[in-house]
């Protein structure tokens, strides 16, 4: 870990949100020095982690200085008062530029926030900076800007697209931030970080002001270091009132998703730990069955069909200006997608409807489906978007932006000093329900470890 200072034993960077919620109100914490920690913490771990597009010190000490009074009279600003947390640096925060971690065009000032980011806002967050990413979202880092990477191991990659996002939780820095996700990528560096991410039902939560990569199968959603907070963090996403249970896994059904859980892409360490998660959950009182969906098969594949051509077209005015400014990689799955075949993208949509109802159907019979998020733990680089036959750190991930069902992953164990993750699918528009089984998986597991930095 050289090159990274340690923060001293006991800072407060960790705290869940409703630990930092009791602290304010009882007085012994406030807004200012929560916000000015993460300030610190994020100046100490910056530039090694790479994780920040955009910082605004100025307007998150005057917010926190505005939660602050509100705590003083009594007044309760939501229930993300005084929270500080990331956004994405493809999500447009009022008064800050968005730079899509792209060389295509120079960084623009946004006017407005994007309605997440408002909702946000009216919840009582203070918005604290902006996130790196893979370019425009679309799996690939920028080589002027590089990826972001992992707190627990700065020598290989947080993950993309949201990698930023995910890192900054993971590190302490904040509690909360927001990614989006296309075909994994909220989902896969929460798993590669060892934190929870949250891709919602499709349309759950607004995606305008969000630049998109591809209309049919873009979500956003919460980064979290739990399952509690990521679910606080969509009710307030969304407008939605979720209220958690406590934790039980008595009778709960889990459909143990073969495709997933039998490829011969999983690392030996990621299929033993993933026997030993089923083992853990059936001794607690959950009924696990294997599923078998055939339609998982091709579902990667189809969704390329669809990611390209979509792309290309939201690119073209951009590809038209400044075809240069894309990383090659990037400007390659540009040029690519324009030459898709209408028959091709058409066909996908139609198998995108018939891997909705199958995977619905079989959701009818257990209660989530169960899969690795990612079949092997982080990379040091992030992994190419493939077309070679191979699935890739998208095996699991890809076929719920198909159907648009809820998609969480929690973590699961560690391979070494790297995390694993456990994806967890539930019916479509059933996200609290999802959230409650992933908030008693995880109670079971006890799997979040916290980095060494």
């Amino acid at each position: 870990m050289e090159g990274i200072r340690r923060m001293p034993e006991g800072d407060i960077g960790f705290l869940g949100v409703e630990e930092f919620a009791a602290r304010y109100r009882n007085g012994s914490l406030s807004p200012v020095d929560v916000v000015a920690q993460a300030l610190e913490r994020l100046e100490a771990l910056e530039p090694r982690l790479n994780a920040v597009a955009h910082v605004m010190p100025e307007e998150a000490m005057r917010d926190a200085e505005r939660a602050a009074a509100a705590l003083r009279s009594g007044t309760n600003l939501g229930p993300l008062h005084g929270i500080p947390v990331a956004i994405k640096d493809i999500i447009d925060v009022r008064g800050a530029p968005t730079g899509f971690a792209s060389r295509v065009r120079k960084p623009a000032i946004a006017a407005d926030d994007a309605p997440l980011v408002a909702r946000l806002r009216a919840a009582g967050a203070i918005i604290l900076c902006k996130t790196n990413l893979l370019e425009y979202a679309y799996g690939i880092a920028h080589p002027d800007i590089g990826q972001t990477n992992n707190p627990h191991d700065p020598s290989r990659t947080s993950g993309g697209s949201s990698g930023g996002s995910a890192a900054l939780v993971a590190a302490g820095i904040v509690p909360l931030s927001v990614g989006t996700d296309t075909g994994g990528s909220i989902r896969i560096p929460a798993s590669y970080c060892g934190i929870v991410g949250l891709k919602p039902s499709y349309g759950l939560v607004p995606t305008e002001g969000v630049f998109p990569l591809s209309w049919s199968l873009d979500h956003a959603g919460p980064l979290a270091r739990s399952v509690a907070d990521a679910a606080l963090m969509l009710g307030c996403l969304a407008g939605l009132d979720i209220a958690l249970s406590p934790p039980s896994l008595s009778g709960l059904r889990i459909g143990f998703a073969s495709y997933h859980c039998d490829s011969p892409e999983l690392t030996p360490a990621v299929a033993q730990n993933l026997r030993e998660v089923v083992e853990a959950l059936k001794e607690r009182g959950a009924i696990v069955r294997t599923i078998d969906i055939p339609e998982l098969s091709p579902a990667n594949s189809m969704l390329r069909h669809i990611i390209k051509p979509e792309a290309s077209l939201i690119h073209a005015d951009l590809h038209h200006e400044n075809p240069q400014g894309y990383a090659p990689r990037t400007l390659t799955q540009i040029v690519s997608g324009f030459e898709t075949l209408a028959v091709d993208y058409l066909r996908a949509q139609q198998f995108q409807a018939k891997l909705r109802q199958a995977v619905e159907a079989r959701l009818a019979d257990v209660d989530v489906l169960l899969s690795p998020s990612v079949p092997f733990p982080s990379p040091v680089e992030d992994p190419e978007f493939t077309e070679d036959g191979e699935e890739g750190e998208m095996l699991s991930s890809g076929f719920s932006n198909m159907t648009g069902h809820p998609s969480v992953s929690i973590p699961c164990g560690m391979d070494g000093h790297l995390p694993l993750g456990i994806q967890l699918t539930g019916r479509l528009g059933g996200d609290e329900k999802l959230l409650q089984a992933a908030h008693s998986i995880e109670a079971a597991l006890g799997a979040y470890h916290r980095p060494m930095i």
